[in-house]
């Protein structure tokens, strides 16, 4: 034995973990970098549905909750308290941006995306819009960063809704918000179709 304690990291344990830990707002995960403890069967779907053990989590105080404590590094995801660091799958982005609003116009215009578990992001030079096109099909998968390398998939509504405040610049077909031009797809790409 070297010690450690050789229990299975558990959804319970981390959730009566981070609650005892937290003191309002986001936790400083950026900040805490226990030991690896292996890997917990949680899953985030593309559609931004947390599943335990392969059932669906209905509580969304503990969505939320372990949505708060999630870190990115190296491309994988954990979950990470002061103590615990457990790998997490998430299918596309753990996040997915379901409503937004828009202020101003043009280059003066200002984005603010809303997530499924209440994170608001104001797309700009620290959140940045990006649009991944499928080389297949085509198909835009666009995102919005949420907070310390963590992604919204912009859900298919808001995207067309977006896409209604586009303009053209340097080529491209996008959309402004802080004074920043986010590009979507060539404007030589629009004409074609």
């Amino acid at each position: 034995m070297n010690g450690q304690n050789d229990v299975s990291p558990s959804a319970e344990g981390i959730a009566a973990s981070i609650k005892a830990a937290k003191s309002g707002g986001l936790p400083p995960v950026h900040l805490w970098n226990p030991a690896f403890c292996g890997d917990l069967d949680m899953r985030i779907a593309r559609d931004g549905t947390w599943f335990y053990l392969g059932t669906p989590i209905g509580r969304f105080e503990l969505v939320k909750l372990f949505s708060s404590i999630l870190k990115r590094e190296d491309g994988k995801y954990f979950l990470v308290t002061p103590v615990e660091k457990v790998g997490i799958t998430v299918d596309d982005a753990p996040f997915v941006a379901v409503d937004f609003d828009a202020t101003g116009s043009g280059a003066a215009q200002i984005i603010s995306f809303s997530t499924h578990v209440g994170d608001i992001a104001i797309a700009g030079p620290d959140h940045p819009i990006r649009v991944v096109r499928d080389p297949q099909t085509g198909e835009p998968s666009p995102y919005v960063l949420i907070r310390a390398d963590l992604e919204a998939l912009i859900d298919r509504k808001s995207f067309y809704r977006l896409v209604d405040l586009g303009a053209h610049h340097d080529g491209w077909f996008g959309v402004w918000s802080s004074g920043q031009f986010f590009p979507v797809i060539p404007s030589a790409d629009l004409d074609e179709t």
